[in-house]
């Protein structure tokens, strides 16, 4: 299989829109195997430039109700990939080599659901990180590291300094 070569484009509104269809037509089928549907990653910030794939992260009670319904998940168009090298995870991705939807689910109060929130919540409250990220997205891209290990490690660094950051800041917050 051909390797999916990435693309970095301008934030682009209709993402919300794209997220809320999604998240509406997941929350119709799973019903009580779901309990939180969040918009996350690049395309949940505004103004940040992105892969054009809607990041959706559930909230689940457990994962063996999830899994059960894998062939639900698949006649919705969804490629079930399992834990796919995370513990605890169960992945999905939407659109094959054109992806469109890539979901991660978790059970409720895993730590992972904290992370991926503080990182959107906190990129969102500060425009200035959202600048630079954009701007160092766009520059790995353009660097030939359009390949998704050379992408994820282009932006490894800054991901883990402000993972830190976005996470005291979220806690923060949560206690205020």
């Amino acid at each position: 299989m051909a390797k999916r070569v990435l693309e970095v484009v301008d934030y682009d509104p209709a993402w919300s829109k794209r997220f809320a269809d999604e998240q509406s037509m997941l929350a119709q089928v799973l019903g009580e195997t779901v309990l939180k549907i969040h918009h996350i990653g690049s395309t949940s910030v505004p103004g940040l430039a992105a892969k054009p794939v809607i990041d959706i992260l559930m909230e689940v009670p457990g994962l063996d109700e999830l899994d059960g319904k894998n062939q639900l998940m698949e006649s919705l168009g969804y490629e079930v990939k399992g834990e796919n090298g995370i513990a605890g995870r169960r992945y999905f991705q939407k659109g094959g080599n054109n992806r469109s939807h890539h979901l991660h689910a978790f059970v409720a109060g895993d730590e992972t659901l904290a992370r991926h929130l503080a990182f959107r919540n906190y990129l969102a409250a500060h425009p200035q990180i959202v600048q630079q990220y954009g701007e160092l997205k766009l520059a790995v891209i353009r660097a030939g590291h359009n390949i998704s290990e050379a992408y994820m490690q282009g932006k490894n660094e800054f991901i883990q300094h402000h993972e830190k950051l976005a996470l005291s800041w979220y806690f923060n917050q949560q206690v205020a």
